[in-house]
């Protein structure tokens, strides 16, 4: 088995808006995962994990990284080797960021790159899915930028980068309390109306040319969504607070990043610094880390050692 790899993959926001469950980018924060043989049986794993919150991830074989790493290796029809993981975490966990898809990423690169890289790009992507259970946020975390995914007929996915103007800065403020997937998820209606379906139709058409343009008119618009947010926003205390503020500082817009409860403005950059202090000041039901942050381009990146 070759030496250690390092893979570096960075945070995501998914959904933006009306892009539910099919559109997310890359943002610069980031989780390292190291991989390494271990001299011992197969199947065996030893985890260490520093950075925000380390003490909250497991250590044994219920880590999600090395989940995925075994998942790697099954499908490979192959014997999980004994591996080492090092992890560094900068993703807060639990907060709308993709920090589970990191995870994923992570553990499926540093397999294949253990196992001489038997996945193709699209081999990764589908796994990656398969296991996260939507696209949104493992696409843009491999492949970085801003990415829409469309599954075809035939169940195989079809990844489409979405074009970023680089006056269109990212804001995200982060909160001190979580919302899992899976709470966000059960606020969700089971049907929705013609109307809402056409109107989040139109408005995702909006938002593509909104990024592509930096068109500002456009963006505060096409942010809007009737599918997810109107629902979840009874979640995150302070939403409707912190999107007046930030958008009397000079927003585009603000939407819940993911399933939340991390809160993302949309801003162009001679605003961004006011935006963040607005969103800062105004989260008075918390006390929010707010970072302006850029569009990761590169996605996963990795290192052999």
């Amino acid at each position: 088995m070759p030496n250690s790899v390092t893979v570096t993959v960075p945070a995501t926001t998914a959904n933006i808006g009306p892009g539910f469950d099919c559109l997310g980018a890359a943002l610069t924060l980031y989780n390292q995962f190291q991989f390494a043989p271990l001299d011992a049986p197969a199947g065996t794993v030893k985890v260490e994990v520093t950075g925000t919150e380390a003490e909250r991830v497991t250590t044994d074989g219920s880590n999600l990284a090395y989940k995925a790493f075994v998942q790697a290796y099954k499908k490979l029809q192959r014997p999980v080797p004994a591996v080492s993981i090092a992890i560094q975490l900068g993703v807060p966990l639990a907060r709308g960021l993709g920090s589970s898809s990191t995870a994923i990423v992570g553990g499926l690169l540093g397999a294949n790159h253990l196992a001489g890289q038997p996945f193709s790009p699209a081999d990764l992507v589908a796994l990656a899915t398969e296991i996260e259970g939507h696209p949104d946020n493992v696409v843009p975390a491999l492949v970085g930028g801003c990415q829409l995914a469309a599954a075809s007929e035939l169940g195989q996915w079809i990844l489409s980068e979405v074009p970023w103007h680089p006056d269109i800065v990212p804001v995200v403020a982060i909160p001190d309390f979580e919302l899992s997937t899976e709470a966000a998820r059960s606020v969700l209606p089971t049907t929705y109306s013609r109307a809402d379906a056409i109107f989040n139709m139109a408005h995702l058409g909006l938002l593509l040319r909104g990024l592509a343009t930096g068109h500002g008119a456009w963006l505060q618009e096409a942010l809007c969504d009737r599918i997810h947010q109107p629902y979840r926003k009874s979640l995150i205390p302070g939403y409707d607070t912190v999107t007046a503020a930030v958008l009397a500082a000079g927003a585009y817009g603000l939407v819940i990043s993911g399933a939340g409860p991390t809160l993302l403005a949309l801003a162009p950059t001679d605003r961004a610094a006011a935006v963040q202090q607005a969103m800062q000041a105004a989260w008075t039901a918390t006390t929010p880390a707010v970072h302006v942050l850029a569009l990761e381009t590169a996605g996963a990146r990795i290192e052999a050692l």
